[in-house]
C-alpha cells in the first residue's frame, strides 16, 4: 500500500511534529473524492485525528461516513503514496496551512465550512487581518483602472492587505498597484500554485509571492478551469473584512464574492459609475440595494474604523474597559452580529449592550456595520 512509509503512531514526540506528520493526512484527505470539510470534521470528531482515520477500517469509517465516500477513501489510500506527495509539494516550493494550524487565515476560519486545506507560496501574515478584496470586470475601462489603482494603492499604504483573484482587468490592477505601493497582496487561484493562470500573470505571481502570497485551495497542479473560479470567489470574500466591486456588468463573476460576502456577514463597496456605462450597471445596482459608495480608499478606511483602530490604545487609557464591556467583546466576533444576539450572548439587556458598544466604538475595537449589527475589530 502507497501509505506504508507513514504509519500511524502511538505517541509523537512534539507537538510541532504531531502537527507536521498530521498534516500529511490533510492532504491525503484532500485528494479523496465525496470528503468536503462536513464530512472530514465528522471523522475528527470520531477518530481524534486525521491519521487515525485514514488508517480505520470500513468497519469503524462507516460509523460516520456512507458507503461512497467510504469506498472512495479505500480506493485512494491504497493508490496514494502520502511520502512521495508531501516530498513533491516540498520540492515545488509550494507551503501547506491547514484550518486546525495557528497560522490559518483567522477572518477565513469563521466563516461556514473554511476550506480545509490551503495552498501557497510566500507568507501569511497576522496583519493580513486586516485584509479588504477588490474585483471586478475583466474588461475594465480607463476609469475603471484609475480607480482601481486609487482604491487599492491608498490602502494599501494605510498597511492594508489586498485580497483578488489574479485575473486580467481589475484584479490584476490591483494586485499590482498594491505593489508599486510597497504593500502586501494576496491572490487567490482558481487553478493550483504551480499552474499560474492567466500566463500573462506568471511575472505578477511571483512578485505577489515575494511581498505576500499566491493561495489556492486546490492541488498544487491543478490546472485552470472554469467551474474552479466562482468557487475560489468564497476564499476571496473570507480573507477580507469587506469586498470593493469597482466595475461590474449586472452579469460579472465579480458578483458572486459579493453573494458570499453576504453569506459571510462582510461590507461590501461599489464604485458608483455612469448610470448609462454597461460596466457600472452591477456596481451601481449594488449601491441602489445598500452597498457603501466609495470614492477612494478613505472611505474605506473610514467605515472600516481601520484608521480609528490605530488610535485605540491612547484611547482605552483614557476610558478603560468596565467588566461589561470587556465581557460583550469576548463574545463578539468579526462577523458582524445584531445588538439582540448580542445581548443574549453577554446576558445583559439590549439597552446595555447599547451603551456598551458605544464606549467600545469610541475606543476602536468595535465597529459598527449597521442596521444594528456590530463586529470586532
Amino acid at each position: 500500500m502507497g501509505t506504508d512509509h507513514l504509519p500511524p503512531s502511538e505517541d509523537m514526540a512534539t507537538n510541532e511534529a504531531a502537527t507536521l506528520a498530521e498534516r500529511a493526512y490533510w492532504v491525503g484527505f484532500h485528494h479523496v473524492p465525496f470528503i468536503g470539510p462536513a464530512r472530514l470534521n465528522r471523522l475528527l470528531t470520531e477518530f481524534g485525528s486525521l491519521e487515525r482515520a485514514w488508517y480505520a477500517s470500513r468497519t469503524d469509517l462507516r460509523r460516520c461516513l456512507e458507503e461512497r465516500p467510504v469506498a472512495a477513501l479505500l480506493s485512494t489510500r491504497d493508490a496514494l503514496d502520502l511520502t512521495a506527495v508531501m516530498a513533491g509539494i516540498e520540492r515545488s516550493g509550494a507551503r501547506i496551512v491547514v484550518s486546525a494550524d495557528d497560522g490559518y487565515p483567522p477572518l477565513l476560519k469563521e466563516i461556514a465550512a473554511p476550506p480545509p486545506v490551503l495552498y501557497y507560496r510566500g507568507d501569511l501574515l497576522e496583519t493580513d487581518r486586516m485584509a479588504v478584496a477588490i474585483v471586478g470586470t475583466r474588461r475594465m475601462t480607463p476609469y475603471g483602472r484609475e480607480m482601481t489603482v486609487k482604491i487599492s494603492s491608498e490602502l494599501a499604504r494605510a498597511g492594508v492587505t489586498i485580497v483578488s483573484g489574479l485575473a486580467r482587468g481589475v484584479d490584476g490592477v490591483a494586485h499590482q498597484a498594491a505593489l508599486d505601493a510597497g504593500g502586501r497582496t494576496i491572490a487567490v487561484l482558481g487553478s493550483g500554485v504551480n499552474r499560474i493562470y492567466p500566463p500573462e500573470h506568471r511575472n505578477l505571481a511571483q512578485r505577489i509571492a515575494e511581498q505576500g502570497a499566491v493561495m489556492s485551495d486546490y492541488l498544487p497542479e491543478t490546472p485552470p478551469d472554469g467551474v474552479n473560479f466562482p468557487p475560489r470567489n468564497r476564499i476571496i470574500s473570507g480573507l477580507s473584512m469587506g469586498v470593493v466591486v469597482v466595475e461590474a456588468p449586472d452579469r460579472s463573476g465579480a458578483l458572486i464574492t459579493v453573494d458570499f460576502a453576504a453569506d459571510h456577514g462582510r461590507d461590501v463597496f461599489a464604485v458608483p459609475g455612469p448610470v448609462t456605462a454597461s460596466n457600472s450597471s452591477g456596481c451601481n445596482r449594488l449601491i441602489r440595494e445598500g452597498a457603501r459608495l466609495v470614492r477612494s480608499g478613505d472611505d474605506v478606511l473610514e467605515d472600516l474604523q481601520i484608521l480609528r483602530t490605530r488610535e485605540a490604545v491612547p484611547v482605552q487609557q483614557t476610558f478603560p474597559m468596565t467588566d461589561g464591556e470587556r465581557r460583550l467583546l469576548e463574545v463578539m466576533s468579526t462577523i458582524p452580529q445584531h445588538i439582540d444576539d448580542l445581548a443574549v450572548l453577554c446576558e445583559c439587556s439590549v439597552a446595555e449592550v447599547a451603551g456598551f458598544l458605544m464606549m467600545l466604538e469610541l475606543q476602536g475595537v468595535v465597529r459598527n456595520a449597521g442596521a444594528q449589527h456590530y463586529a470586532r475589530v
